[in-house]
């Protein structure tokens, strides 16, 4: 007997206290891991870790003072019998016929007050409250007072609200006391749907075998041994094995010893939580894994979904029309000044574009737009960029697809699916972003360079010699045909000074202007590139807020959450 003891005391306090600080600490992780994944995880998987949070934070608010301890088992297990002796009074109907126990019953040891609204939040009805606060028919109850022990309905009832009752109450008790007896303390349902899922709350779990006074004596160890090897079968080695009977106080003294140790501990509701918490985390182990938290996305990936972005927002369409727009105004700037009104007839490719006007400015009016990166951009009118290919597409596709599969390198299926779904949750707003960000990047082309102004300058001058030139020939040839004095014009060598300025601001015009040809074509294909790149800078960007931080908000949600589950699991 005092070997039994001896293992019921070490099952029920266990080798260490439980901190409630620490248990805390471990329910605020749990709280915390479900705020991270909020939208990231299904629902259902976070289901036990919601309903842990707010029962424990229930049960921590109610009595400290009270441990409620459940006598539950099948029909003819003696459960009420039990009960009834433990309580030293006929409280819970003991019958005959299956169902014996219909609904819970209580006993509060001590003052009723205190236990009131935990009574109510276990669901126990007033009607079926016992207190037992003095000491009756002379016994001492004291070593008892804070204890709360319900008598539970059969768990293998025929009516089916007796069963879900019972696990209801398993879900929110303290202590449970498995009752068994010696015919059908083997019953599978008893081992497979109940006893085995208490594996992580053996420091709150003891199983009696009642009715112990039906077997002989002989009998006795060895059906006790039978059910020890059954327990440790269902790696059950921790929970304690009690024989009683509900005939005489003697035969219910080492499950009242127990119940006294777990009283003056009161521990049960502390481990009871703890080995929750353990089991919650145990079940979401698998939705974390031991993928490293800062997997991020490579330069590659990066550029490759910046290339796919860029050609169908039409950057290569837009950059050869810069070219062919600064070729067109540095032409009309810098070409012979009587051949400029022909240029101007033909279109300017931005124009025709809708960005002749794009200097990084939208149109004065238009109201401001999200950029995806918590920023506003003016919103400038649409662009007439063509549309993209269903190629580029494709590409666009395979590009966010292949983002998604880097960053999610690792992770647990949930989370990979998870960054997949980031990737291309902002894919409806992806094209509208990359139109905005064209339509409002400096092409460069708007600024007049200074040689331009000084070819011009001196396209002017040279065409003011010729013009001057040909208004001094008129004029002598006007003298001529009045007959008037013959005009004499300055010689240059043996030309006449208007003919030199004449001729020679021609041609000095026409000349200018084909050598700074190849000058614009080169300058033209620097402005193509300048444009490009500042193109790819703001597609760039449109990629940060629209594909990459979306799926960077996963990845730190999975640093979060892991971080937040770790803090959970160790009790200590």
């Amino acid at each position: 007997m005092t070997d039994i003891l001896g293992r019921v005391r070490n099952a029920v306090r266990g080798d260490q206290r439980i901190d409630p600080d620490r248990l805390v600490e471990r329910l605020t992780a749990i709280d915390r891991f479900i705020t991270v994944v909020d939208g990231q995880l299904p629902d259902e998987r976070l289901v036990p870790a919601h309903t842990l949070v707010e029962r424990a934070g229930t049960r921590l608010s109610l009595s400290g003072a009270h441990t409620v301890v459940a006598l539950a088992g099948a029909t003819g297990s003696g459960k009420s019998s039990l009960f009834n002796s433990l309580a030293r009074f006929e409280m819970s109907p003991v019958g005959v016929r299956r169902p014996t126990t219909g609904v819970t019953h209580a006993c509060v040891w001590g003052p009723l007050d205190g236990a009131t609204r935990l009574l109510d939040w276990v669901g126990v009805l007033p009607r079926h409250r016992f207190v037992r606060e003095s000491a009756l028919d002379g016994t001492d109850e004291a070593a008892l007072h804070g204890l709360v022990l319900l008598d539970l309905p059969d768990f293998d009832s025929v009516e089916r609200s007796h069963r879900s009752e019972v696990d209801r109450l398993l879900g929110l008790v303290d202590l449970v006391v498995w009752v068994v007896d010696p015919q059908k303390y083997a019953d599978r349902v008893l081992h497979r749907s109940y006893l085995r899922e208490f594996r992580r709350h053996q420091d709150v779990t003891v199983v009696v075998l009642n009715q112990a006074d039906r077997l002989p004596g002989a009998e006795l160890p060895r059906v006790l041994a039978d059910l020890r090897r059954l327990l440790d079968a269902d790696q059950l080695s921790k929970i304690p094995v009690l024989a009683t009977s509900a005939l005489r106080d003697a035969g219910t003294a080492p499950l009242r010893s127990a119940l006294e140790q777990t009283v003056a501990e009161r521990q049960a509701a502390l481990r009871r939580l703890s080995a929750d918490v353990d089991e919650v985390v145990d079940g979401l182990s698998d939705l974390i894994g031991s993928a490293r938290a800062d997997v991020d996305v490579d330069r590659p990936t990066m550029r490759r979904l910046i290339d796919a972005l860029a050609g169908a927002a039409g950057v290569p369409a837009v950059a050869e029309a810069t070219e062919h727009a600064y070729r067109h105004r540095a032409v009309a700037a810098t070409g012979w000044p009587l051949a400029r009104g022909w240029r101007r007839l033909r279109p300017d490719p931005l124009r025709r574009l809708h960005l002749a006007g794009a200097t990084g400015h939208g149109p004065a009016g238009t109201p401001a737009l999200e950029d995806g990166l918590g920023g506003d951009r003016p919103a400038p009118a649409a662009t007439s960029v063509p549309e993209p290919t269903a190629a580029q597409l494709a590409a666009v596709g395979l590009a966010v697809r292949a983002v998604a599969d880097r960053a999610g390198t690792g992770l647990p299926a949930a989370w990979s699916t998870a960054v997949t779904a980031a990737a291309r949750s902002r894919m409806t707003d992806l094209p509208d972003a990359l139109d905005r960000a064209v339509a409002t990047t400096d092409l460069g082309v708007d600024r007049r360079p200074v040689w331009w102004r000084f070819v011009n300058a001196v396209q002017w001058l040279v065409t003011v010699a010729a013009g001057f030139g040909l208004a001094w020939l008129l004029l002598g040839y006007a003298v001529r045909a009045l007959g008037l004095p013959r005009l004499e014009y300055p010689m240059v060598g043996l030309t006449p000074l208007p003919t030199v300025l004449l001729l020679g601001g021609l041609l000095l015009g026409v000349l200018m202007a084909v050598l700074v040809r190849p000058v614009i074509r080169w300058a033209a294909r620097r402005a193509r590139w300048r444009a490009e790149g500042r193109m790819h800078d703001a597609v760039a960007e449109a990629a940060q807020g629209y594909v990459i931080v979306p799926v960077r908000e996963v990845l730190r949600s999975y640093a979060d959450a892991r971080s937040a589950l770790a803090a959970a699991d160790s009790p200590h």
